[in-house]
């Protein structure tokens, strides 16, 4: 079957995780794969994920199936994560959501939903957009198109641009616009940009769909959810993928969310019974581990303050070490304004880096940068940043 088969070319940032993991130099740093690390580098099993864990244990009776849709506590959970307890969205039943695995999971599974009804509709994603959400809507039919997002010569958004696109895309298709932490600018949209573009969708129609990755990565999870309150606040449909690899730090869990909002609460209950089926024909049912894991904390008070906590650590950590990077690129010497990389969000920067930049970084100092310059800011240490720092100005002084 495959001797005349071409091998699949290798994931652009997984590919690199392999190239990190076979480099010898005990200096080496990795800036390229999406993951948060702490200050020794590893990446953390959160204090109350680990007593949630030992609750589930110690409770634990059955291994049987979770519904189509997951637990229905973990619904609840989720949406108000991301609505906010006293959304109207949650007291008019307007929004259904099912457990999917990971963020990715979530985006495929709306991908799927929105072609069985919208088969002739295109997906637009920001022009730069995360590597993989064109293969997940390619791979599930949909042309894919672009609009106007990162401005690299003033490291801002195109913003006039992005606007006169989004009034240009026809009533059906799908426009993906990231939620908030834009993976991979780090540049985000403010709260009355949000609601230009939701007023846009509503009077245009086309659907928009929210990827969710990040939620309190940003500033905290109520300030982050601005995106969501403007679609919700429209009062039109549009869909939610959502993650808790990131803020929960359940990478290998799988535990996500797709949210799907309506009209009102009985058009609701007829997109649940669809997704289901959709969900039906995929995986059948959820992993269980990770969203009991999210339940477990959630539903008691104490654990999610210490969530909430740890949370917020990893957002200090991440802007003190965006500062680090530019205080230290500047106390080098280096010609560069790096400032704006203080002012992005969440893990992720473009950070300005030339492709021949990044490539003699990885060649000459085991410095791993993604193509195009992305860094994961997460990836940098106290123990490393001197490293990174020295290594970034040599290669700009060349």
């Amino acid at each position: 079957m495959w001797k005349s088969v071409k091998a699949a070319p290798p994931d652009a940032i997984l590919g690199l995780t392999d190239a990190f993991k076979n480099d010898p130099n005990p200096d080496k740093v990795n800036l390229g794969a999406g993951v948060y690390k702490d200050d020794r580098g590893i990446t953390p099993v959160l204090a109350s994920v680990k007593e949630a864990e030992r609750i589930l244990l110690d409770g634990e009776q059955t291994k049987s199936y979770l519904p189509i849709s997951g637990d229905p506590v973990y619904a609840e959970c989720v949406q108000k994560l991301l609505f906010g307890e006293h959304s109207d969205i949650l007291t008019s039943r307007r929004a259904v959501t099912a457990h999917a695995p990971g963020g990715t999971g979530a985006l495929r599974i709306g991908a799927e939903l929105i072609k069985k009804f919208n088969p002739d509709g295109a997906v637009w994603v920001s022009a730069p957009t995360w590597a993989n959400h064109k293969g997940i809507f390619a791979a599930a039919g949909f042309a894919i198109k672009e609009y106007p997002y990162y401005d690299s010569d003033t490291k801002g958004l195109k913003y006039a641009a992005l606007i006169d696109t989004l009034k240009q895309v026809p009533a059906g298709d799908v426009v993906l616009l990231h939620a908030c932490c834009h993976n991979p600018s780090g540049v985000d949209l403010t709260s009355n940009q949000w609601s230009e573009i939701a007023a846009i969708a509503a009077d245009k129609g086309w659907i928009g769909f929210l990827d969710f990755a990040y939620q309190g990565f940003g500033d905290s999870v109520e300030a982050d959810r601005t995106s969501v309150e403007a679609f919700a606040a429209a009062g039109i449909d549009f869909f939610i993928s959502s993650s808790f690899s990131k803020n929960f730090g359940l990478y290998n869990e799988r535990a996500g969310a797709i949210t799907v909002v309506s009209a009102n609460a009985d058009e609701a209950a007829v997109a649940k019974s669809h997704l289901d089926v959709t969900v039906r024909v995929c995986y059948s049912n959820p992993p269980a581990h990770g969203g009991l894991i999210v339940k477990t904390v959630l539903s008691d008070a104490a654990l999610t303050e210490t969530w909430r906590n740890e949370l917020s650590e990893m957002c200090r950590r991440i802007v003190a070490m965006r500062s680090a990077l530019v205080d230290g690129l500047a106390a080098r010497g280096v010609d560069q304004d790096f400032s704006y990389i203080k002012q992005q969000r969440g893990m992720f920067s473009f950070s300005g880096l030339t492709d021949d930049t990044v490539a003699w970084l990885r060649e000459h100092k085991s410095i791993y940068v993604v193509g195009g310059g992305r860094i994961n800011v997460a990836g940098l240490t106290p123990e490393n940043i001197d490293y990174v720092c020295d290594s970034i100005a040599e290669a700009l002084k060349r």
